[in-house]
């Protein structure tokens, strides 16, 4: 549904898209993650046509967005950071001006109706948007993207100033939007990624770094296994025992959780399990084992293994994450940008 291919956008001296490339398949929920000032918004104001690209390629729907900007443009909803209302509109009477800016050629009456239902605005139809709350001012701007029933959303930190309420109900509305429609989810916010997408993509100063699901890149980076273990023992020797078992890569004290036990962090090589050895040393020594579970990276250690300079996490990862990391064209992204 959506092609990019070696995009590249630049303000003078300042390079803020370097030479990304990835696809979108019909009916997948991309997030699109990195932080402030990665080139994030860049990429989506050149996805949607607002904004002209360096070089490069972008195709919607097979129609590229310089030479068949009509055609790209009508298969697409985007709702931009900070929504392009009119306040001093009425609801409807918004959402009837973008219906006759988009010349949609559905029945006007029957297709505001089912988008006001969709996103639940239809209770507030009638009143001024500026008398409305953060959360449901988001909806509209939600219903002016689905007019004209786009294929592709294209949502850009849609979930920005909203309480915890709220996020939820955006969240559950955007899962529900990418059943029928492929959806590109831009935030630097991490659970949002994690509780709404199918796939993500990280950018980081202009440069793609990742593109798989959280778990496959949680098991690329970390190259092996990761333990949380807890013991009722003491923890400066069981911290040396554990270090000195076969397979044993790293240990963290994690302190104490409950009383009269210790947690750890154990990471091990994948091609041993450990965890026969360490319950045989921990009986040996009469440390009772209370706990044993696995504990892949959650999304935000993968953010800031992904996005860390060099230098900053010598223990990061053992370099490319994902299938992002090989870009079209044979050109290889290092994690750490």
């Amino acid at each position: 549904m959506i092609e990019v291919n070696h995009l590249v956008k630049r303000y003078g001296s300042k390079t803020a898209v370097d030479d990304i490339s990835f696809r979108v398949e019909d009916g997948e929920i991309l997030g699109f993650l990195g932080p402030n000032g990665a080139g994030k918004t860049t990429t989506m104001n050149i996805l949607s046509g607002y904004l002209s690209m360096t070089s490069g390629t972008v195709s919607i729907g097979g129609c590229d967005i310089l030479t068949e900007p009509n055609r790209a443009k009508a298969r697409i909803g985007y709702l931009p950071e900070h929504p392009p209302l009119y306040p001093d509109m009425t609801v409807r009477d918004y959402l009837y001006f973008i219906y006759d800016l988009k010349k949609v050629s559905l029945r006007r009456g029957p297709h505001l109706q089912e988008i006001c239902d969709l996103v639940r605005i239809s209770d507030v139809a009638g009143r001024i948007i500026k008398h409305l709350s953060k959360g449901y001012q988001q909806r509209v701007g939600l219903a002016q993207a689905l007019i004209g029933n786009p294929e592709v959303l294209i949502l850009d930190e849609p979930t920005v100033g909203l309480d915890p309420k709220q996020i939820i109900e955006i969240r559950n509305l955007i899962k529900s939007l990418g059943k029928q429609h492929t959806v590109i989810f831009s935030t630097h916010i991490l659970s949002e990624v994690q509780a709404v997408c199918d796939r993500i993509l990280v950018i980081n100063e202009g440069r793609l770094v990742a593109d798989d699901t959280p778990d496959d890149l949680s098991a690329k980076l970390m190259g092996g296994s990761r333990l949380a273990v807890r013991v009722a023992g003491p923890s400066d020797q069981v911290l040396r025992r554990l270090r000195e078992l076969d397979g044993v890569k790293k240990v963290e004290l994690q302190g104490i959780k409950e009383r009269g036990t210790v947690d750890f962090l154990v990471e091990t090589d994948e091609k041993l399990d450990v965890r026969r050895a360490m319950f045989d040393m921990l009986a040996e020594n009469q440390w009772p084992l209370m706990g044993l579970r696995n504990s892949e990276l959650n999304l935000e250690d993968i953010f800031l293994r992904l996005t860390a300079k060099e230098g900053e996490q010598p223990d990061a990862g053992k370099g490319p994450a994902g299938k992002g990391a090989r870009q079209k064209g044979g050109k290889r992204k290092g994690a750490a940008q």
